[in-house]
């Protein structure tokens, strides 16, 4: 990292914006075909674009195979400085036309996996609404650094989030666990906490990678869970439990017609609740990019209306289907 920043002072002309954003966006897409369709300049440019970078800075930045494109020491370094650089850069930008009343530009927008039909509808409404804007939504369950990984604004159902975020709560929910009827014909119905170690958990990954080893309590704490079948989609865990695999902690809203039909039992309520909420959002800023703000404003008009019915059916979640699951790589 030492080296990176030696080398940009010590440089007689500073690095070219394109060249920064041309690097910056095939480390986002991890392909340089792709990173040349956002900026809309042949892959060959892009290309050239990172040999002079890196000839410029005496470094390696990016180890590429027929397969994947992999940052060195020097890359990641490099990536941090770029990412404040080209926010800086939109900042500016930003700070002249806030005046404008146009709505363009890219927006990169992270939601989850759960989100009804009535968020879809939303979405291509805002879109169609501004055409000069590029709009693009990754559906993925773990949480995205918003900095780290370039996104402006994201949708998240958790109480955990970093500092330097704005935070517009959407919705507040109570965070239940549930089990068919039929697993808890076979292998009975829980009472107390205690209880929970003979019985077949499914269980979310923690920091989206880890198998998750704990759930909440009603009084604040945490209680120690052995999984058995591990996701960190969301969707698939409900289905998992429907399936009658096990016992599963849920957000009520995602749940909710499920257990009113009967598809699905609550158990040790009161002991093994907690609250969790559905919240919008993006990096504190001066300035707050009119396309951001606009979103901001889209969602939380949706949310009141939206989210109080609830999430997806089972019929719905089946329409969805593989398209919902969220893709590693």
């Amino acid at each position: 990292m030492g080296i990176i920043c030696y080398n940009l002072i010590l440089m007689s002309d500073p690095l070219e914006t394109a060249e920064l954003l041309a690097f910056a966006k095939t480390v986002d897409s991890k392909s340089l075909s792709r990173a040349a369709a956002e900026l809309g300049v042949p892959r060959a440019t892009v290309s050239r674009r990172l040999a002079r970078l890196e000839e410029r800075l005496d470094a390696r930045l990016l180890k590429r195979t027929t397969r994947s494109l992999v940052l060195t020491d020097a890359g990641e370094a490099l990536y941090r400085h770029a990412r404040i650089v080209l926010d800086a850069v939109a900042q500016a930008e930003s700070s002249v036309r806030r005046n404008d009343k146009t709505v363009r530009g890219d927006l990169r927008v992270s939601v989850m996996p759960m989100m009804n039909d009535s968020f879809d509808e939303m979405v291509s409404t805002f879109a169609a609404k501004y055409p000069e804007l590029r709009l693009q939504i990754h559906v993925a369950s773990q949480l995205v650094d918003l900095k780290r990984d370039a996104y402006d604004v994201a949708i998240r159902a958790s109480n955990e989030l970093e500092p330097g975020l704005v935070v517009r709560v959407l919705a507040r929910d109570p965070v239940i666990v549930v089990a068919s009827p039929a697993y808890l014909a076979t292998h009975g119905t829980p009472r107390t906490r205690r209880d929970l170690a003979r019985h077949r958990c499914i269980m979310g990954l923690a920091q989206g990678d880890l198998p998750a080893t704990q759930w909440p309590t009603s009084d604040g704490g945490k209680i120690h869970v052995d999984g058995s079948f591990f996701s960190n989609d969301i969707v698939l865990r409900c289905h998992a439990a429907l399936r009658g695999l096990g016992l599963a902690l849920m957000p009520l809203m995602l749940v909710r017609s499920f257990v009113e039909s009967g598809a699905l039992v609550q158990v040790l309520a009161g002991t093994m609740q907690s609250e969790g909420r559905m919240a919008i959002v993006y990096p504190e800023r001066e300035f707050v990019p009119p396309q951001v703000r606009a979103f901001v404003d889209a969602v939380l008009a949706w949310a009141p209306k939206a989210l109080g019915k609830g999430m997806p059916t089972a019929d719905e979640c089946d329409r969805r289907g593989p398209a919902r699951r969220p893709r590693r790589g």
